[in-house]
């Protein structure tokens, strides 16, 4: 995401661009988050990930190093992809889950998710959809994306998600 796609009043967190800084950057205010991100990204890359940034905006600067989906008064936008050697290297990080957040299994739906074409995303993607928290995750073509929003609206979600999906080329 960048910001002209975001809702006014956030701002870019720092870190914001490849992976690797983020976490480099994590590092300082929430070491066991940047840890943990670290791990979550070695796990990427040993199915097959050759790349990957990020992107967070925040209302508040705090939020920028909480926990993606963090419930907290803040509102927050992320958008997370990752870049695949081929297509079915990103199909199976898709299905294995990214950054902790794993697909339903087939046929189960809890509330809030929505699996496969009704997202708008493609056959393999799934929302969730429980305040304050939207999220949106799936795979298309080499990549693996993952939106996050919290305490924003469902326009604020359906502008980020297609923003990140129409660059997934």
């Amino acid at each position: 995401m960048q910001q002209s796609e975001v809702p006014a009043g956030l701002n870019v967190c720092a870190g914001s661009g490849p992976i690797e800084g983020y976490i480099t950057n994590l590092q300082s205010t929430s070491p066991a988050l940047a840890s943990r991100l670290n791990d979550q990204w070695q796990s990427l890359r040993t199915l097959g990930a050759v790349s990957a940034a990020i992107s967070l905006f925040s209302s508040d600067d705090a939020a920028c190093s909480a926990e993606l989906a963090a419930v907290s008064k803040s509102k927050s936008a992320a958008a997370f992809v990752a870049m695949f050697g081929d297509d079915g290297q990103a199909d199976r990080a898709w299905q294995s889950g990214v950054l902790g957040f794993m697909p339903p299994a087939p046929g189960s739906v809890p509330p809030g998710v929505v699996r496969g074409t009704a997202t708008g995303l493609g056959v393999s993607s799934w929302t969730y959809d429980r305040a304050p928290v939207k999220l949106a995750c799936w795979h298309k073509s080499v990549f693996v994306a993952l939106v996050v929003l919290t305490n924003l609206d469902a326009n604020a979600f359906k502008a980020a998600t297609s923003a990140v999906d129409a660059r997934l080329n």
